[in-house]
């Protein structure tokens, strides 16, 4: 019996970026942010571009409180919708072409999302990566941190509650 050769990787890289890619366009508010993500593997950074129109208080100056939660709460969204599709885009046995459509995921419905401001969000580039600490077949939980210039100094974190789509 002859053993089948892996798939490309730039076969399977395609696949990923095509597959985050409609995920991402599922969302307009993502577009209208400007916020842009970067995919290594399974693991995903959120990056908000600076732009003067994310800007609350001109005197700091400093980013809206409302940007700063949008940005996290779609950070956490995405993470979850991704961690949902993940095992159907790597599984063999589907066809390439299978989740490229994603008319068949429906999106994770906000409960509630709590944002703790630690700074003020100062004019320049946001990054935010989040974490699935729960999910079962109804609900799940996820923390998001961001930070803008170290890794090691956030300037908000955010914890969601999410109502995870039934299966049809």
């Amino acid at each position: 019996m002859a053993i089948k050769s892996p798939e490309p990787v730039a076969v399977i890289k395609k696949r990923r970026n095509k597959a985050l890619s409609k995920l991402i366009k599922s969302i307009p508010y993502i577009s209208f942010l400007g916020v842009e993500f970067d995919r290594r593997g399974d693991e995903i950074t959120a990056i908000l571009p600076f732009k003067n129109d994310l800007v609350g208080n001109p005197n700091l100056p400093a980013l809206h409180g409302g940007s700063i939660a949008a940005f996290l709460e779609i950070s956490a969204i995405i993470e979850l919708s991704w961690m949902q599709i993940w095992r159907e885009i790597e599984n063999p046995k589907l066809k390439a072409d299978y989740l490229i459509d994603l008319e068949i995921l429906s999106l994770p419905k906000t409960i509630d999302f709590s944002v703790d401001y630690l700074r003020s969000g100062l004019p320049r580039d946001s990054y935010a990566r989040a974490k699935v600490n729960r999910v079962g077949r109804r609900y799940a939980s996820v923390h998001v941190e961001a930070w803008q210039d170290n890794r090691d100094r956030l300037f908000a974190q955010g914890t969601g509650h999410f109502l995870m789509p039934q299966p049809n």
